[in-house]
């Protein structure tokens, strides 16, 4: 009986906010599942059968691990301690996989130009796809993964002589440089675009590939991007130590009880 402590307070209050967050979490990740179940597509070029992931298994991806350490740590709490340390693995491997990210940065390299190009073979399958497709080229005024050849790959813009597409040898228009002085997209700006010399093409389409760029984006932003992993773990950090904190109070009101 009684009036609750602070500390069964403090208990309840982050368990609450936890649950609802968790809740919230739970309703983002099968949303993005539906989603992903609906919009995924398995494209055939030629002899070779691709199956070409839709961009939205990342979300639900990250969503569903937050949440698989969200139910694990629920029922963590009944072993207090190790609630703890269970996080503290969880940070310790993320740190592992930048290791490794870093040290075989060309194999990762290998697997994004070889991801760009299954999705340059699917890039009229799948609207959401295209989107972020162009998105990608116009954003990092790239074309292809490592150059606008790379669209022979496609059905639709290959040079090969029974490609009867009017889009034959040319390139999505997300690849086509900008004009400052134009209001409205020119969406056809790419055709025949790959037909003439290289040193006409650059003042028509970008000839850098999306690979390339990235990594010199990398480059030139490395503060920030190192800013922000650190902040992320940071953030880990602290929720270990809130963990911890929390242990401790779960543990005096056990002991006041």
């Amino acid at each position: 009986g009684g009036k609750p402590s602070l500390e069964s307070e403090k208990v309840v209050t982050t368990w609450g906010l936890s649950a609802c967050f968790g809740r919230s979490v739970s309703y983002c990740a099968l949303w993005y599942l539906c989603h992903l179940l609906c919009r995924r597509r398995c494209v055939s070029v030629g002899a070779e059968d691709t199956c070409v992931l839709h961009p939205s298994a990342w979300c639900p991806g990250f969503c569903g691990t937050f949440l698989g350490i969200a139910f694990l740590g629920i029922g963590l709490w009944a072993w207090n301690e190790k609630f703890s340390v269970f996080l503290g693995i969880i940070f310790f491997l993320e740190l592992t996989a930048g290791v490794l990210a870093f040290v075989f940065k060309d194999w990762i390299k290998d697997q994004l130009y070889f991801f760009i190009n299954n999705n340059i073979r699917a890039y009229r399958d799948d609207i959401d796809l295209q989107n972020l497709i162009d998105f990608t080229q116009e954003y990092w005024q790239c074309c292809g993964a490592f150059g606008a050849d790379d669209w022979n790959l496609n059905i639709y813009f290959n040079c090969t002589d029974s490609n009867a597409s009017r889009e034959r040898c040319g390139v999505p228009f997300s690849c086509c440089t900008k004009d400052p002085a134009e209001d409205v997209i020119n969406t056809q700006c790419g055709y025949d675009a790959r037909q003439k010399p290289e040193v006409d093409q650059q003042i028509v389409i970008y000839t850098k590939g999306c690979v390339p760029q990235f990594e010199k984006w990398l480059q030139d932003n490395l503060t920030i991007v190192a800013g922000i992993f650190i902040g992320i773990a940071l953030l880990q950090i602290f929720g270990i130590c809130l963990a911890q904190n929390l242990v401790s109070d779960i543990e005096a009101v056990r002991a006041s009880w």
